[in-house]
């Protein structure tokens, strides 16, 4: 059986704030409604791509300290980490302010990386407020790992867009909110993929490591989740993912996806879906916490997945590794209490931002069908040419969006 990767916190790190903010594209795909702030340009008013990525992790730390109601001086550390070379976005946004900081590097992993590592920190008592944040940026991300974009290069159907977009999380030690109960450290895996334009492949084989890792160390199934989602496999990765633990002898049912998946609608033109650390962050830091905060979802399996290749290693023929941590969330919403849907809105935007304007607020006397109803005819409308599922089974949630049966 070999030792547990799982660890299971005493003291639940409690989820107090979270922030997202997205590039213009971003912003039409299915997760729109949810975001916080979208740009009205990649640039976020910047000289170049990669100070913009930094501008956007700077503003998801300040939003999401700014939703968790306190200060930043009661902040200790900052856990943060991006794409670009020596994590610059991550490590110049924090220079701003004047707390702790560890640099991290999980590629699109990272976002889980830092939420266990800041939970460990809760857990054991060391610090009682931490932000874990990441993002990633579409034109930084292409100029350093494929091509500039001056050349117009064609892309193979596998390959994926990196999301324009950065999250950040507040974990504290005491509060209301999500509770992060578990974290599984994923292994580094590598099943010699050398394509840098078919990222799912190359980091499917890791999500399957770890989560029959989880599934072996907390003694779970799949139908224990109200929602297992994988970071930015993609179309193609997903399905990899599927097959591949049916093969260990585990079905995956509707109840998981993938981040980069459903980002996109398919008129979009982002062939396999979105990846980049500001996939999965920012779809933690809008849908789903918000969904947990309210009690719609009890249970969450967050898998983020990273290709941890370089420039440099692809230059010399190197095949490339995959990691993926497994993050536990639990709602705090009890089962006995009626949930007071009513009360859910779309956040706020800052009054400083230029950007996409946030949903009406919804009635309070709406129902939560009426609300999922709403989503779905949204969904709809830009996505005329979503196959229907064969089995007649209906569509409960943005889990099956783009989902193929």
């Amino acid at each position: 059986m070999g030792k547990s990767q799982t660890i299971i916190f005493k003291n639940k790190p409690v989820i107090i704030g979270s922030y997202s903010i997205v590039g213009p594209k971003e912003g039409k795909g299915n997760f729109g409604p949810y975001f916080d702030y979208v740009m009205k340009d990649d640039s976020f008013g910047e000289k170049s791509y990669e100070k913009a990525e930094k501008k956007m992790l700077e503003s998801a730390i300040v939003g999401a300290i700014e939703d968790a109601k306190i200060k930043p001086k009661d902040v200790q550390l900052i856990l943060a980490g991006d794409l670009l070379n020596q994590i610059i976005s991550s490590s110049y946004a924090a220079r701003n302010f004047d707390v702790s900081f560890f640099g991290l590097f999980g590629a699109c992993s990272t976002m889980a990386e830092s939420l266990a590592v800041g939970s460990s920190f809760i857990d054991s008592k060391h610090f009682q407020k931490v932000v874990c944040a990441t993002g990633s940026h579409f034109s930084s991300a292409e100029r350093q790992f494929r091509f500039p974009l001056e050349l117009g290069n064609q892309r193979p159907p596998t390959s994926q867009w990196t999301v324009t977009g950065a999250g950040a999380t507040v974990l504290s030690s005491t509060g209301k909110g999500p509770k992060i109960s578990m974290a599984t450290i994923g292994k580094v895996v590598d099943y010699g993929v050398i394509d840098v334009n078919d990222m799912g492949a190359a980091m499917a084989p890791s999500a399957m490591d770890t989560m029959l890792a989880h599934f072996r160390d907390t003694n779970t199934v799949p139908d224990d989740y109200d929602m297992i989602v994988t970071g930015d496999l993609g179309k193609f990765g997903s399905e990899i993912l599927i097959d591949l633990m049916e093969h260990n002898g585990i079905k995956l049912g509707l109840n998981y996806n993938d981040c980069g998946q459903m980002y996109f609608t398919r008129n979009q033109n982002t062939l396999s879906g979105g990846s980049g650390c500001g996939c999965s962050a920012t779809v933690l830091n809008s849908y789903i916490i918000r969904k947990l905060r309210t009690g719609e979802l009890k249970k969450v399996l967050f898998m983020p997945t990273g290709a941890l290749m370089s420039t440099t290693a692809a230059q010399q023929g190197e095949s490339i590794p995959g990691v993926c941590h497994a993050i536990v969330i639990e709602s705090d919403v009890g089962k006995d209490s009626k949930k007071n849907f009513q009360s859910v809105e779309v956040k706020k935007q800052t009054k400083t931002s230029s950007i996409k304007s946030s949903p009406k607020a919804k009635n309070e006397e709406l129902s939560l069908q009426n609300e999922k109803n709403d989503l779905n005819e949204k969904i709809n409308s830009k996505d005329n040419d979503k196959e229907k599922m064969t089995d007649g089974r209906k569509q409960k949630s943005i889990l099956s969006f783009n989902r193929e049966e």
